[in-house]
């Protein structure tokens, strides 16, 4: 058995039970056709001023809210409960993107059509959602993400926001869809869309869903949308270079692992 067998074995048995928890505190609960899903961790001080800005509805259709806590000490799970939400909670810190994947197979297994994934810390707004979703809902897209290059952003690290620009432009040349913000937090798609992707990515996983969208066929889309400075705490995603290096490699990576799935024209 190869070390990513092992480490798959390893992930599935903490989902598997991270998911039998779930069923046993809250036993059917219908998630309604659209979960907004959020991977967070350590973020009690900022997620409930993120639930409570999430609307009731968008397209006259209700929305749920499911909190992946992934292993923190500071109470988030009981704060998104206390604000309306959902909460699963994985045994053990595993990283955004193995946190994601498990919300996104609940969200599929409880009912949900589309899912929307913003972040814990309160760069995103949530009252995008609505336009967010209303090129899937209208049936022009799959998979929409909002963009700060189309709309506003913070004047931050101008090392980041070249990094932005760059890897945009190299998902334009490797998948030949229009991107322009490969990185934004704030995205909806159709329940469908990670269930048929092969995500194993614990960290880096808004470019491993985004070239696998494209790879299948997908239909991507952007809209404008703002992102603001963290609203308390400091990003996890370390140094500007590394995290840069990381995000390519698994840009370059899974565009190579999926190139066969890209539909013959």
């Amino acid at each position: 058995m190869t070390r990513r067998d092992r480490c798959r074995d390893f992930d599935h048995a903490i989902d598997t039970t991270a998911g039998r928890e779930f069923a046993d505190r809250y036993g059917e609960p219908n998630l309604g056709p659209v979960c907004v899903l959020i991977a967070a961790y350590r973020e009690a001080q900022t997620l409930g001023k993120v639930l409570d800005a999430v609307p009731a509805k968008a397209h006259e259709l209700p929305i749920s809210m499911l909190v992946v806590d992934d292993g923190s000490d500071d109470g988030t799970a009981n704060v998104a409960e206390a604000h309306g939400a959902y909460a699963c909670r994985p045994s053990m810190n595993r990283g955004q993107g193995a946190a994601l994947r498990l919300g996104y197979r609940l969200a599929a297994e409880y009912g949900a059509k589309y899912v929307v994934t913003t972040d814990a810390d309160g760069q995103y707004d949530p009252g995008e959602i609505p336009a967010l979703l209303a090129p899937i809902i209208d049936g022009r897209a799959d998979f929409v993400s909002g963009s700060r290059r189309l709309g506003s952003t913070y004047q931050g690290d101008t090392f980041r926001h070249l990094g932005v620009i760059f890897y945009a432009s190299l998902l334009r040349l490797l998948t030949g869809q229009q991107i322009t913000d490969p990185s934004f937090g704030l995205r909806a798609m159709r329940v469908e869309v990670p269930a048929s992707i092969d995500l194993c990515q614990a960290q880096f996983q808004a470019s491993e869903l985004l070239v696998g969208a494209a790879m299948r066929g997908y239909r991507l889309a952007e809209i404008p949308a703002t992102m603001h400075r963290r609203a308390a705490g400091h990003s996890r995603k370390g140094n500007d270079l590394l995290y840069g290096a990381h995000f390519g490699w698994v840009v370059l990576s899974t565009w190579w692992r999926d190139r066969d799935h890209r539909p013959q024209r």
